[in-house]
């Protein structure tokens, strides 16, 4: 079984709850008075979470070439592309603009809804409107930060792994959250004059014809993981570099990497073939492509579902790399947990009473587990505070369970 291929259902069924949960709540109910406090939920629109850090946040889009690499997935479209989101700490006080920055296009939200199924019943408005907590090219703070760069799961758009981002933000981290090219449901890319350019999933199709039994498909999604890493660390090449605007505010010292699914093998791939990456997250991602020998003495920080990810579980690629790695390491699952639990999805769909009955773990406490386990994690590894929530099991965090297994 592959944790980081996509089930259609289940991810419909997490869009369907964070886009339209009071609608199908108040369609099941069938009370009147439900239906009208369904409607004015509705109406006051999906916000991620406030971040528990200090700082406020800024937002900047970038679109970044890399002129040295073919894109993979289309070579004769030339160079590889990657868009990214700059999650920062800010000044006190409204940026340039004062707007918040955006989550999706209505666009970019409406493939997303039809690869699920969806756009014949939900508005893809509903999705792009998501408030956030960071504003659009506010005026970063001053000081040195780590930075983190981070890479969403395989299908999915960079704004998946927004409330993670705003939080290390919130906590004095730089953030570069990734869109790969060809690798998600929908992202735009600038174009010609105000009409974007749509670039779809064009490695969703080359995965799917792979040949059939599993072993292609897994070469397919390895050779992804390891372009995945190379893209990161051509965005610590144009984020550091010396004509970067954003040299100033990253310490190159402490830079880590973290990822979702697809994204956490990248990431961990991307602390063995890149010196400057210090520590590296996967949450909840097979590690389809192993990791180099040089990651082995790189903290690593599994994180991932009870049933997918335990020492027992089909998925061998974990209990495989626990035992290769000889470095700082923990493994954690959560329980009542599911592969979406680490993105934005259950903390939206929770604001409207609704969870998947597949993952019943709550959306707050799904937002709070993720949000606090990373940020501990890198705090610790490059900011070497204490992280005693990273030495054991916890009584304010009952769902996550420590594995040590042995050889």
């Amino acid at each position: 079984m592959i944790s980081n291929r996509i089930s259609r259902t289940g991810a419909a069924a997490l869009v369907a709850l964070a886009v339209l949960g009071p609608a199908v709540a108040a369609c099941d109910d069938g009370s009147s008075s439900r239906k009208a406090a369904a409607s004015a939920e509705q109406e006051a629109g999906l916000s991620l979470p406030r971040p528990a850090g200090p700082q406020a946040i800024g937002e900047d889009t970038l679109h970044l070439v890399d002129k040295s690499r073919r894109d993979l997935w289309a070579p004769g479209g030339g160079a590889r592309e990657l868009m990214v989101s700059v999650f920062y700490p800010a000044a006190g006080g409204k940026g340039r603009s004062g707007d918040r920055a955006p989550y999706m296009s209505a666009k970019e939200s409406a493939l997303l809804l039809k690869a699920q199924k969806l756009d014949e019943k939900f508005g893809a408005e509903r999705l792009a409107s998501v408030r956030t907590n960071a504003v659009a090219g506010a005026r970063p703070d001053k000081g040195k930060h780590p930075l983190v760069v981070l890479s969403p799961g395989f299908t999915l758009h960079r704004a998946t792994q927004t409330g993670l981002a705003e939080e290390l933000a919130s906590r004095g981290y730089v953030v570069a959250l990734v869109d790969h090219a060809y690798e998600s449901f929908g992202t735009e890319f600038p174009g010609k004059g105000d009409s974007p350019r749509m670039r779809t999933c064009i490695a969703c199709e080359k995965v799917e014809q792979a040949p059939s039994g599993g072993s292609g498909e897994n070469k397919m999604l390895a050779k992804a993981a390891r372009n995945r890493a190379a893209d990161l660390s051509f965005v610590v090449d144009e984020l550091t570099g010396r004509k970067s605007d954003y040299a100033p505010l990253i310490d190159p010292r402490r830079i880590g990497a973290a990822g979702h699914s697809l994204g956490g093998n990248a990431a961990a791939v991307a602390a063995g073939t890149d010196h400057r990456i210090r520590a590296a997250a996967n949450m909840d991602g097979t590690f389809f492509a192993p990791l180099p020998t040089a990651a082995s003495g790189r903290p690593l920080l599994m994180l991932g579902t009870a049933k997918g990810h335990n020492p027992r579980a089909k998925d061998v690629t974990w209990p495989r790399e626990w035992q290769r790695h000889d470095g700082w390491k923990r493994w954690l699952t959560v329980a009542d947990s599911g592969h979406f639990t680490f993105t934005d999805f259950p903390v939206l769909g929770g604001q409207v009473g609704m969870t998947d009955p597949a993952a019943p773990l709550s959306g707050e406490r799904s937002g709070q587990i993720t949000r606090g386990y990373a940020a501990a994690f890198f705090d610790h590894h490059l900011r070497g505070r204490p992280a005693p929530l990273l030495e054991g099991p916890t009584k304010a965090n009952p769902e996550v369970t420590f594995h040590n297994p042995q050889r």
